[in-house]
């Protein structure tokens, strides 16, 4: 049966057929080139025959042009072999053609007969879009399964059905995700859906369920989509972030996690129009730290509070700056937040550290000076995190990650095998120095603190030890610094160095000149070599806002019953 393809057909300006696409933006010429291209079918088949497939219980009869529009295929290769017979045999080649039948649903295949026939097929659902695959897998489709290919994610989510763009992924650090890699069974390689499937003498392909995820909520993820298309998300409260958050981890969306993360960017015009970003301590990756170089003159003018820090000319001051990873463009001075009282605030003796005019009885080290610095000490994973972080500062700035010698190192199991503490790292000892200047916000038993100047931290008549405002000790104390016992993660002795109750550090008992810090905020400045300091460089943690008490009572205050209202 011959079916004239041309015979009928109505004759059509083709000049006016294509002016109506010249508003795209490649053009008229390249509109007009690419539906010539999409026009020329490969004679495969004889354009003008009809052939029949019966699908399951209905019969479908499809053109030689149509079958030929998306082959090499099943159909084609097989009605091409029984017109190669019939030529062979030299018979016609219409009585030789027999109906293809093939036990798979009709309904799919109406979707495909009009995919051949010129038609766009999009997929309705997900169960929808897995049998058109899987049937133009089955039918050796090229065209209909690099069409699927670049079709839209279709996924349930929280039994929530969910049409998504692929490129919606597009963003910088939202690629790879959860749908690129775990949907590697569908678009892994488009020519091949059933690796290890022969598919000489394939009844039929396996059944594919439709992508779901019940275990996740359906309305968090509606929102994550929203964010990614750029639209604004009210944060209810910090249950509802970590709500986001999570999901972004679980789905591997690690720009929009950066986004989300608790944070403050501003701008200081007390330090120059410096911008500052906020942060918590859990939510700092290394790949966004970066260390700016000032000079002393700089650093003075930058923090009040602070004199030059020594003698020795040159860079010796440097501010911590943070990115966040896939959003920020450029590096902000960062302000690192810890909370959860992991910290403990040392005084350095004869300061006030009461909201009283008590002043506490000074005393000395063994040089028969005081130390002048206070010193901060963290519990838990706080203090394994700040030891991650000064070993990153080490490395930005091209300094060994540890002090510990090889040999030892390596006697020991390695790097692996030491406790996390910053005082394993170049920039610090177990105790990290800080600053409590003027302008640091101190709340304090819950009333307003006044820090002291820095004449209340050093002798009557030394006036160069103000120098550096708690940021020098004597020579002896600076030599001796590292012989200090180490301190285990919940603050006992190790053992280590000096013997019991000698040096600062010596032990993380409670004295009466330290603070529990419920949170706090603090800028990381690195400074230089001044004196007879052995470190190459010294992080300081100045303070910014810090929340702390003094006494138990006061924490016991902040209690509640359980149960009560």
């Amino acid at each position: 049966m011959a079916f004239n393809d041309h015979a009928h057909r109505p004759s059509v300006d083709k000049d006016k057929t294509f002016s109506l696409f010249s508003a795209s933006p490649a053009g008229p010429a390249a509109t007009r080139s690419e539906f010539e291209e999409v026009g020329k079918i490969p004679h495969i088949l004889p354009h003008e025959r009809v052939f029949p497939i019966q699908i399951g219980s209905e019969l479908f009869k499809l053109s030689g042009a149509s079958i030929s529009s998306d082959a090499p295929s099943y159909f084609s290769q097989f009605f091409r072999s029984q017109i190669d017979k019939a030529l062979e045999a030299g018979e016609d080649p219409c009585s030789h053609i027999r109906t293809l039948y093939i036990d798979r649903d009709p309904a799919t295949f109406h979707d495909i007969s009009l995919h051949l026939q010129g038609y766009h097929v999009k997929p309705r659902d997900g169960t929808h879009f897995v049998r058109l695959f899987a049937d133009a897998q089955f039918y050796s489709l090229p065209r209909l399964i690099s069409r699927l290919f670049e079709e839209d994610i279709f996924i349930s989510i929280g039994h929530r059905e969910f049409q998504i763009p692929r490129d919606l992924f597009n963003g910088p650090g939202n690629t790879p995700n959860f749908f690129s890699l775990g949907f590697a069974l569908f678009f892994s390689r488009p020519d091949d859906l059933f690796p290890g499937l022969d598919r000489q003498g394939l009844l039929r392909p396996p059944s594919i369920a439709p992508p779901a995820v019940d275990n996740r909520s359906a309305e968090v993820f509606a929102e994550l989509l929203d964010l990614l298309r750029g639209y604004p998300v009210a944060i209810r409260d910090e249950t509802h972030r970590a709500a986001l958050l999570r999901d972004c981890r679980y789905f591997n969306f690690k720009g929009l996690e950066q986004r989300l993360i608790p944070h403050h960017i501003s701008f200081n015009q007390s330090r120059g129009g410096r911008p500052e970003i906020v942060l918590r301590i859990e939510d700092i990756f290394k790949s966004g730290i970066s260390v700016a170089v000032h000079d002393d003159d700089d650093a003075a003018a930058l923090h009040p509070g602070l004199s030059p820090l020594g003698d020795v000319a040159g860079p010796l001051v440097s501010w911590v700056q943070y990115a966040r990873p896939y959003v920020d463009a450029r590096p902000a001075e960062l302000i690192l937040e810890i909370g959860g009282e992991a910290t403990r605030l040392h005084h350095p003796p004869g300061s006030t550290t009461t909201t009283t005019t008590t002043t506490t009885t000074t005393n000395h080290n063994k040089s028969g000076r005081r130390s002048q610095s206070p010193r901060v000490e963290f519990f838990r994973d706080v203090r394994t995190r700040v030891a991650r972080l000064f070993e990153v500062l080490a490395t930005k700035l091209n300094l060994p990650p540890t002090t510990q010698p090889l040999g030892l190192l390596m006697a020991s199991g390695g790097a692996g095998s030491q406790p996390p503490t910053p005082g394993h790292t170049p920039l610090s000892e177990d105790r990290v120095r800080a600053v409590v200047g003027p302008d640091a916000h101190v709340v304090l038993d819950g009333k307003p603190f006044t820090p002291p100047s820095p004449s209340m931290f050093v002798p009557s008549g030394r006036d160069d030890l103000a120098a550096g405002y708690g940021m020098r000790e004597d020579s002896q104390d600076s030599m001796t610094s590292r012989k200090r016992r180490r301190l285990d993660t919940y603050g006992q002795g190790q053992g280590e160095g000096e013997g019991e109750g000698e040096g600062e550090g010596a032990s993380s008992e409670p004295d009466a000149a330290a603070w529990i810090v419920k949170t706090g905020q603090w800028r990381l400045m690195v400074r230089g070599p001044t004196g007879g300091d052995k470190m190459s460089a010294e992080c300081v943690l100045v303070a910014v806002r810090l929340d702390a008490y003094s006494s138990e009572s006061t924490r016991n205050a902040s209690r509640g019953f359980l149960g009560a209202p």
